[in-house]
C-alpha cells in the first residue's frame, strides 16, 4: 500500500516538475520543416567546369527550430561557398562526386550550427537545383 502510494506521489512530483512526462521509449515528436537558402549559390570551380550554380534546401526534423536555422543562414551559405572553394568541377558533375559533395555540404551545416546553437538541428541537406558548367 505504501509503495503504491509513494508511486504515485512520485508520479504526481515529476509532472508537477516537468508538465509532461515521456515514456521510456516515447521521442519527442517529430515535425519535418524546410529551409531554403536563398538566392541561389554560385561559385567558381576549379578545373573542368568553371562554376557551380545550386539551389539548397535544409530539412529539420523540428520545425520549431527553423527560426535557429534562418538566423544563421549567412554562416551556413558562406560554409557551403568555402566547401565548393576547395571542389574540383569534373568531379562535381558525375553523381558519384555530387552526392560526395552533397553529404560533405550537409555535415559542414550540421558542424557549423553545432557551433552556433549547440546543436546540429539540420538532419538534411538536399540540391533542389543544381548546374555545373
Amino acid at each position: 500500500m505504501y509503495s503504491r502510494l509513494f508511486g504515485t506521489l512520485l508520479m504526481v512530483l515529476v509532472i508537477a516538475l516537468h508538465g509532461h512526462v515521456l515514456a521510456a521509449d516515447e521521442a519527442p515528436e517529430i515535425e519535418i520543416g524546410y529551409h531554403a537558402l536563398k538566392p541561389s549559390i554560385v561559385s567558381n570551380l576549379t578545373g573542368g567546369p568553371r562554376y557551380i550554380r545550386c539551389d539548397v534546401q535544409l530539412m529539420t526534423e523540428y520545425a520549431s527550430e527553423l527560426p535557429k536555422i534562418e538566423l544563421h543562414e549567412p554562416a551556413l551559405r558562406h560554409t557551403i561557398l568555402m566547401l565548393i572553394a576547395g571542389q574540383d568541377g569534373n568531379q562535381l558533375k558525375s553523381r558519384e562526386g555530387k552526392e560526395s559533395f552533397r553529404q560533405a555540404a550537409l555535415d559542414a551545416v550540421q558542424k557549423q550550427l553545432k557551433a552556433l546553437t549547440g546543436k546540429t538541428l539540420v538532419a538534411d541537406l538536399y540540391f533542389t537545383n543544381y548546374y555545373v558548367k
